[in-house]
C-alpha cells in the first residue's frame, strides 16, 4: 500500500529526514516512536503534502502511484487521512458543514455521487455516538471550545466519516486522560483494523499501543529508522528509554 524508499526532506533548509525506508501493507498497523526532534511529525507532514516540507531525495508511493507528485487534496481523495497532534480550530465553520463538504469533495474525485443531507446526518450521528460526541457538538464550530480530549475524539469522528484507506496519526494520544485514551484507541481499531486499510501511528508512549496493538514498531532517531521490531519493542522503550537505541 505505502512504500517509502530512502526519503530525505528539509524544512527551512535544514535536513530533517535522512533516508527513511518503510513499507506498509494492507491490514497492517505500524507504530513509530522516537525522541523529540527525531523527524516523526515531519514524516507525517511530508506524506500528507504539507507546504514548506521539501523532499530532496527518495520516493514514496501509494498503491503504486507516486505519492509525492500529488497535491494534498489529491492525496486525501486517494484515501490518506492525517490526524494532527494539535487539531486546529476553525471558527465560523461547523463540524457537519466541514465534514460534509470534505466527504463529498472526495466522493466526486472518485467518481461517486454526493451524499444527501439526510444520509450524511445519519452517518455523522452514528460515528459521533460511537466516539461519545453529541450532535450538538457536531454542529459547533470545528474544535472551537473543545477540550483536548474532545478535539481528539472529534478527529476520530472525522476519520470514521471520511473512511480513509491509510490513516497517519501524529501523537493522537497527546493530552488524553485514561478514559479518552481508551475511547480513541477503540475508535482506531473499529475504523481502521480491516484487511484493506492501514495505519501509521506516531506516539511517544506504549500505553496507546496496549489498546491498538501494532504489527510493527519502528524507532526513529536523527531522521532515520534505527530499529524495527514487534510490539515488544515498545515495552522495551518504555522500560529503558531511547538513549541506547538512539546513540
Amino acid at each position: 500500500m505505502l512504500k517509502i524508499e530512502n526519503l530525505h526532506a528539509t524544512v527551512d533548509g535544514k535536513e530533517i529526514l535522512k533516508g527513511i525506508s518503510l513499507a506498509i501493507a494492507p491490514g497492517e498497523i505500524h507504530a513509530i516512536m522516537g525522541p523529540n526532534g527525531s523527524g516523526k511529525s515531519t514524516l507525517s507532514y511530508v506524506l500528507a503534502g504539507r507546504p514548506g516540507y521539501e523532499v530532496t531525495a527518495g520516493s514514496a508511493t501509494f498503491d503504486g502511484k507516486d505519492l509525492l507528485a500529488l497535491e494534498p487534496h489529491e492525496r486525501a481523495a486517494a484515501g490518506i487521512f492525517l490526524g494532527f497532534q494539535y487539531p486546529v480550530e476553525i471558527p465560523g465553520v461547523s463540524n457537519v458543514q466541514f465534514l460534509r463538504t470534505a466527504l463529498n469533495a472526495q466522493r466526486r474525485a472518485r467518481g461517486q455521487l454526493d451524499l444527501s443531507a439526510g444520509d450524511f446526518l445519519r452517518l455523522s450521528r452514528e460515528q459521533a455516538d460511537k466516539l461519545g460526541l453529541s450532535m450538538d457538538m457536531m454542529k459547533r464550530h470545528v474544535n472551537v471550545g473543545f477540550s483536548g480530549g474532545e478535539k481528539k475524539r472529534n478527529e476520530m469522528v472525522q476519520m470514521g466519516i471520511i473512511d480513509p484507506r491509510l490513516a497517519i496519526l501524529d501523537e493522537t494520544d497527546s493530552g488524553l486522560d485514561i478514559d479518552a485514551l481508551r475511547v480513541v484507541g477503540d475508535g482506531i481499531n473499529r475504523i481502521m483494523r480491516k484487511p484493506d486499510k492501514a495505519v501509521l501511528l506516531i506516539t511517544h508512549y506504549q500505553r496507546l499501543l496496549d489498546i491498538v496493538r501494532p504489527d510493527f514498531v519502528h524507532v526513529l532517531a536523527g531522521g532515520r529508522i534505527v530499529r524495527s521490531g514487534g510490539p515488544e519493542l515498545a515495552h522495551e522503550l518504555e522500560r529503558e528509554g531511547y538513549a541506547e537505541i538512539a546513540a
